[in-house]
């Protein structure tokens, strides 16, 4: 596994920062926060063009994140670049809005330069000629695929928050269907622009700064909640079947055992309560298991009013009352909603609670909300926990819903990571 979040610059600090609620919420710096007063963001904990090559300082910034992530997750899987069965090994990626920052940059100077002051102004030929292939979505498959020679079959997901998780669960169809043996999972997202802040900040659901504390201002689950912080980075999992990853001796981390999916048809922005419990009876039923043998859930929640109380409500039908069901959270109080990178970094999350037996809490929530009736990690990090299996929740605006579930690795599992 891999990661570049605003918690950290690895997978190891991304979840000890998750683990101690140290928030990388921030206020936005103004030429980002586009005259805006109050807006926040969750910067990333390092700059991606730092841990790459001078050849890709001008890639995409989504791009670049989607690079530095899968160069430490195929490192960790021991895989190395052009693998002798190259071909039977793909890249799947998920990116709500890939090419954000190309894009900004690209009307920027098109409204300074050729619709400025007419002394001012140029030709139309001052854009970059590599523009487009900068910001289209498939930028950060096309480029991780070439970077380490990976020839099999892939894709690229743009179904706004819940693209990594659908990648990941796309792919691991694919290995057990027989089409892979295996894949590298991208989630990658890079929209702190002005223009994306703006176009966001129309839809009402990003969070207030809280007053005295900026970091405390997402609180899913909270009464006073009022919103998300945009987060940015990218998460990677190198995805193996059973027999591959035996044939070569690696170590499994996890198995990704279980995906499930479901459309709302309901509404643009609203969640569904019956659109989110198909998605996470899928992902069971794929998985084999029964709700009793889920201990932790990383919660999409995202601090907005309707989402936290449907999404709970949802759990609820699932799993039962909060005495019986698994313990919840959401880390999105401290790394932002990541968007497209949000499914794969919070599986991430939620598979290293697993193996470490401690469970992040939900940062800022003080007063939960009565509506939200599930078991919320509250305060502090619950240690010292024997979890065997956790879901992940991804629902996003459109109505489209994907729940992942990953359990330890048992001595017959089957196809995982």
């Amino acid at each position: 596994m891999g990661m570049l979040s605003p918690l950290g610059e690895d997978v190891r600090r991304s979840f000890a920062a998750a683990l101690a609620a140290r928030s990388a919420v921030r206020p936005a710096p103004e030429p980002v926060a586009a005259g805006l007063p109050g807006m926040l963001v969750a910067a990333a904990a390092a700059e991606p063009a730092s841990l790459l090559d001078d050849a890709d300082a001008g890639l995409d910034r989504a791009t670049q994140f989607a690079l530095v992530a899968a160069g430490q997750a195929l490192a960790e899987a021991g895989m190395q670049p052009h693998p002798a069965d190259a071909h039977r090994v793909g890249v799947y990626v998920g990116v709500g809005f890939g090419g954000a920052c190309s894009l900004d940059a690209m009307f920027t100077r098109y409204f300074h330069l050729l619709l400025g002051e007419p002394d001012g102004r140029r030709r139309a030929s001052v854009m970059h000629p590599l523009t487009v292939p900068r910001l289209m979505a498939n930028a950060a498959q096309a480029l991780v695929s070439m970077r380490f020679g990976l020839l099999g079959m892939g894709n690229t997901y743009s179904v706004a928050c819940s693209s990594s998780a659908i990648a990941a669960g796309e792919a691991m169809r694919a290995i057990r269907h027989g089409y892979l043996d295996a894949a590298v999972v991208i989630g990658t997202e890079a929209m702190l622009t002005p223009g994306s802040l703006v176009a966001w900040n129309a839809l009402r659901v990003l969070a207030r700064a809280a007053d005295g504390d900026p970091a405390a201002s997402c609180r899913p689950f909270d009464l006073r909640r009022n919103g998300f912080v945009l987060g940015e980075g990218a998460a990677a999992l190198v995805l193996e079947s059973q027999q591959r990853a035996s044939s070569r001796g690696a170590q499994a981390l996890a198995e990704l055992a279980g995906y499930g999916a479901s459309s709302d048809a309901h509404h643009l922005t609203a969640p569904s309560v019956a659109g989110q419990v198909a998605a996470m009876r899928q992902a069971l039923q794929s998985a084999g298991l029964r709700p009793q043998d889920v201990g932790y859930v990383n919660a999409h929640g995202t601090a907005t009013e309707l989402g936290d109380v449907v999404e709970a409500q949802a759990l609820v039908e699932v799993f039962g009352p909060a005495h019986q069901g698994p313990a919840v959270s959401s880390t999105k109080a401290v790394h932002g909603h990541l968007i497209g990178a949000g499914g794969a970094t919070e599986l991430i999350l939620a598979i290293q609670a697993m193996r470490s037996g401690t469970l992040p809490c939900t940062a800022n929530l003080l007063e939960p909300d009565p509506r939200c009736a599930v078991d919320l990690v509250i305060g502090r990090a619950r240690a010292g926990c024997r979890v065997d299996a956790v879901m992940s929740n991804s629902f996003a605006f459109g109505g489209s819903n994907a729940s992942l579930v990953a359990r330890r690795v048992h001595a017959h599992a089957g196809d995982g990571s």
